[in-house]
Parts: C-alpha cells; structure tokens; sequence
C-alpha cells in the first residue's frame, strides 16, 4: 500500500530520461496538432474554392465570353458611327456647295 509517507527513490539518469521522455511526447504532439490544423485549413479553403468554381457552370463561363466578344464588337461598330456621322456632315456640305454651283451655273444661262 502507498501512503504519503511512502519513500521512491531514483538516480538522476532515470529522472532526466523521464523529463526527456516526457518532452519529446508533449513536443510531438503539438507537432502533430498543429500539422493537422493546417491540413484541416487547407482542405477548407479548397473546399471552397472548388464550390466557387462549380458554381459557375461552363454554360455561364461561355455566356461572358460571348458577353465579352459582343462588347468589342459594339464598341467596332460605334466606331464606325461616329466616323459615319462626320461623314454626313461633309457630304451634306458637299451637297450644298453643289446645288449653289447648279444654281449660279443655272442663273448664268
């Protein structure tokens, strides 16, 4: 039976082995805590990226691209009003520039 008064004794070699035994133990398992927390994030941030991603179904993806595609496209062909816009105007100038030469030409005669 083991009571208070119950003496143990050990050599200073088994006590440090303990000590040592001991601290190896506690620093592996922080070690190992701590290599699982990370994977436990890393999968968790993969998780949701891969929800991210399967969210925008490829029908969606092709849906911006032609978006895209469209846009460059419009932008080409206000372009090409604008450059039709000053167009008229010079031509509507010419027109008038003619018909004031017909009627001098006509007014001569």
């Amino acid at each position: 039976m083991i009571t208070e008064q119950t003496k143990i004794t050990t050599d200073f070699k088994t006590l440090g082995l303990t000590i040592f035994a001991v601290a190896i133990s506690v620093w592996a398992y922080f070690g190992i805590v701590e290599r699982l927390n990370r994977l436990e994030t890393a999968d968790t941030l993969f998780q949701a990226d891969l929800l991210k991603k399967a969210e925008q179904e490829p029908k969606n993806l092709e849906m911006y691209m032609l978006i895209e595609h469209l846009s460059g496209q419009i932008e080409s062909i206000e372009k090409e009003i604008n450059a039709s816009r000053y167009n008229k105007v010079n031509i509507d100038h010419i027109k008038e520039q003619v018909d004031m030469l017909q009627k001098k030409l006509n007014g001569d005669h």
